[in-house]
């Protein structure tokens, strides 16, 4: 019976708290990226690795308590595909600082710029875990904002496409343009899981409504 108890008991002061450390390591991420771009050398990336383990394993913390609990304060699904979205963000902005070191990349003003709002972004959605229980609605206020900044990621991540692909390219600045594409890639999908963590924010609003 001891393992029911322990599955019917509330963990109330668990999941959000876990929830807003994820929030902190999406901030931490970003500028540990733009801690490399400024200086690319390895100890920069080590740092952004070391990130990385210890936002997975706050993740990996909240999904063991998820399972092992049976109340939860807000419903299961939502805490779930909240912190799997945080966690992603993380994963590709490590995975940005990865192959900015496997091609030996140098960093250009549209990296700059798109990590730029990628700060933000990781800022609005740190506050937005930190008001998500007990202002759902000011917690929603910064997930729309975080929409916005994820259309302009979108929107310089486009045109940056739109000039690296005009014109003819020697084989040499093509290898360079594809290095670039696929960097950029990575912020873009990191772009789209702070979207994804901001609509599970807007739905968790609107369930408390």
């Amino acid at each position: 019976m001891e393992w029911l108890k322990r599955f019917l008991r509330p963990k109330q002061d668990n999941f959000v708290p876990l929830i807003i450390r994820q929030g902190e390591y999406t901030v931490a991420s970003v500028e540990s990226l733009q801690a490399y771009l400024k200086k690319p050398i390895p100890k920069k990336s080590e740092q952004a690795k070391l990130l990385e383990r210890e936002a997975d394993e706050v993740q990996r913390i909240l999904i063991h308590d998820l399972l092992d609990t049976f109340v939860t304060p807000l419903d299961r699904e939502d805490l779930f595909a909240l912190s799997r979205a945080l966690d992603n963000f993380v994963d590709y902005i490590y995975s940005t600082v990865q192959e900015l070191e496997i091609f030996e990349f140098t960093p250009t003003p549209a990296l700059s710029q798109i990590s730029g709002l990628l700060l933000e972004m990781a800022r609005e959605l740190h506050l937005a875990t930190q008001r998500l229980l007990d202002h759902p609605g000011v917690a929603s206020e910064h997930a729309r904002r975080v929409k916005k900044l994820e259309n302009q990621v979108e929107e310089a991540y486009r045109l940056t496409l739109a000039e690296l692909f005009a014109g003819p390219a020697t084989n040499e600045q093509m290898m360079t343009i594809l290095k670039t594409r696929e960097v950029l890639r990575h912020l873009s999908n990191a772009a789209d899981q702070g979207d994804k963590a901001a609509d599970v924010i807007m739905d968790i609003r609107i369930k408390w409504s």
